[in-house]
């Protein structure tokens, strides 16, 4: 079928650098191995490290007063984002953006909706330090982690050093390195399974990938996004719209730009945009169906689509079809 060799061509046009044997990630589904990898050279990859950063990961000590961890904002349950509006932080501090999946994160180079983290380690030190989340700082984590013998002994396993701030945000983001999603019905339907997915989904696939949609302008390659950022107008009419990537490059042009999210397990992180503004996936395809928020940074990918109400469901039908079925792999 015309359209399933045209998913193949984006799958494999997306990603050049050969990464085997750089690290031991067997576990990434087959739909996402071509996909560049971004793991820094000062951090590669062991079972030690993946499983000392799972259990940190879970561990409220992170934060000042025990009662935030990274999966309070990035629950399994919910496609490791956290159902909230805005994400929230020790005593109930609010964020001014919604929690992002952590999903595919081995494929994305700079961090956060505006991208001002070059990597996970450096978002994950953030995390800890920021007054309105973790508020920890590194002398009093590495003091409380080291009263901790099971820790002690984990560190020495993964890095042959005491415990460290540095030790701490290398184990995490090499645990967060291996929350894949694939293997999704969807991923099933292009590799030839004819009734993995409903002919409502499969229509809104070809809607998806159509001229007239341009989806793929954005939600590009294996993981359905093109890692840039783009201004759809979402929050612009609040009375202090968030600036997004202009925070980091103080570039007008870049106000109200923030990171494409990818489209993988999309069902089970609403609500969406950066602001957590738009609840259900059939909100998500009206707003753009509108044509986003009209502002004068509105990227001209943006425009009404004009759709029905069928095509709509279609294209709702088809982005559920995107959650993964073997989803997440909590280490070796």
């Amino acid at each position: 079928m015309p359209f399933i060799l045209l998913f193949s061509f984006v799958l494999l046009s997306c990603g050049s650098e050969d990464n085997s044997g750089r690290n031991n990630l067997s576990k990434i589904p087959a739909t996402l191995k071509n996909l560049e990898q971004y793991i820094p050279d000062d951090n590669t990859i062991t079972e030690e490290k993946i499983t000392l950063g799972k259990r940190l990961f879970f561990d409220e000590r992170l934060s000042i007063d025990g009662t935030v961890s990274c999966a309070f904002c990035h629950s399994p349950m919910l496609g490791f984002s956290d159902g909230r509006y805005t994400s929230m932080g020790i005593y109930g501090y609010r964020s001014k953006r919604n929690a992002p999946t952590l999903i595919n994160r081995l494929f994305s180079r700079n961090q956060f909706l505006d991208g001002r983290a070059k990597n996970i380690e450096e978002a994950i030190l953030e995390h800890i330090q920021n007054s309105k989340e973790m508020a920890n700082n590194k002398e009093n984590i590495v003091k409380v982690l080291s009263e901790d013998e099971m820790y002690r002994i984990k560190f020495g396993d993964a890095f042959g050093t005491d415990i460290t701030i540095e030790g701490i945000t290398k184990a995490v983001a090499a645990f967060v390195r291996t929350l894949f999603s694939g293997n999704s019905l969807f991923d099933q339907f292009i590799a030839g399974n004819k009734n993995s997915i409903s002919q409502s989904a499969q229509r809104g696939y070809l809607l998806f990938i159509s001229d007239r949609l341009n989806c793929l302008a954005c939600h590009s390659g294996a993981n359905f996004t093109d890692e840039k950022f783009h201004n759809n107008g979402a929050g612009w009419n609040s009375e202090n719209p968030d600036p997004g990537r202009y925070f980091v490059t103080q570039n007008e042009l870049d106000k109200g730009k923030f990171k494409t999210p990818t489209l993988r397990d999309i069902a089970r992180s609403s609500p969406f945009m950066h602001n957590g503004s738009i609840k259900s996936l059939l909100d998500v395809v009206e707003f753009y169906n509108k044509g986003g928020i009209p502002n004068k940074n509105l990227s001209d990918k943006i425009k009404p689509l004009n759709l029905s109400r069928q095509e709509k469901d279609d294209l709702v039908e088809f982005l559920r079809s995107l959650t993964g079925t073997n989803n997440y792999h909590f280490g070796y």
